[in-house]
């Protein structure tokens, strides 16, 4: 009954792992995408052997786990919350004092506000680390947001990458629920930041296909001098809600770009038609 199942020649329902699902599905088609970040690296490169797969499994390895996606961002030098990586209880011992309070992070698997626990001190970060599981963990300061914006682009195989208008996102509970766009929304210098240093980390992970990469703007007057405003919560391997948008103010939506990337097309036009 799912939107795809309805209108789809052919569905294959069978675990992500599964070698003979697998293999069924490189059999009947030319190119291979997701629109969910917790498809099994593995699953991509298994289809990626004998059938055009993107984005690689090696660009979605590193997005899975919070603790080699930070480590990846903060490589590139672009800037993230100060963190810690939590793979046992005893980690939290060590952690520095002006990462409370803070948000505990399943490292795999946690999207949408789930996986994750508000701390504000030890002993909270101890408890809520129970709580999940005992699994591997970021534990990432609290920072003063003043508004989180999204930058969604596409790179195709021939080292191309366009990007769409910077977008301001709004959240209710914890899950995105507009996304807003026009001319002077976002200072133009800030976009042009964001902007920049998306494009970064689409080239440095060797990624293809539509990806968004999500900001948080922060509040200056409470930060030190010195601190960027400017630092990344995360980034998502696939067309993004706060894309959607794309469906009707654009001539070239999200999706059709991701079309265009695993057919070997030109990349389509990404300019603003309207406010949405």
């Amino acid at each position: 009954d799912g939107p795809t199942g309805q209108i789809a020649e052919q569905h294959i329902s069978a675990d992500y792992e599964s070698l003979a699902a697998l293999q069924q599905m490189a059999d009947a088609v030319r190119a291979v995408t997701t629109e969910f970040e917790n498809v099994p690296a593995q699953s991509l490169k298994q289809l990626s052997y004998t059938v055009r797969t993107t984005p690689a499994a090696s660009a979605v390895a590193v997005i899975q786990d919070r603790i080699s996606e930070k480590s990846f961002i903060r490589a590139t030098g672009v800037p993230v919350a100060e963190h810690a990586a939590i793979r046992q209880l005893e980690d939290l011992d060590s952690v520095e004092a002006a990462l409370f309070p803070g948000i505990l992070k399943a490292a795999r698997l946690g999207y949408d506000g789930k996986g994750q626990a508000i701390v504000n001190n030890l002993a909270e970060a101890k408890q809520a680390f129970k709580e999940l599981g005992e699994v591997e963990c970021v534990l990432e300061a609290k920072l003063p947001l003043a508004y989180e914006l999204s930058v969604v682009l596409a790179r195709n195989l021939e080292d191309d990458i366009v990007t769409y208008p910077v977008g301001v996102n709004h959240h209710i509970n914890g899950i995105l629920s507009s996304t807003t766009v026009y001319p002077g929304l976002v200072p133009e210098e800030l976009a042009a930041q964001a902007i920049d240093y998306a494009k970064a980390l689409a080239s440095n992970l060797n990624y293809f296909g539509v990806m968004c990469v999500e900001f948080f703007v922060l509040d200056a007057a409470k930060l030190s001098p010195d601190h960027p405003t400017l630092v990344v919560n995360e980034i998502a391997p696939r067309p993004h809600n706060s894309g959607h948008y794309t469906m009707n103010a654009t001539s070239c939506s999200q999706f059709e770009q991701q079309v265009r990337v695993m057919a070997g097309m030109p990349l389509g036009d990404t300019r603003l038609l309207q406010p949405t």
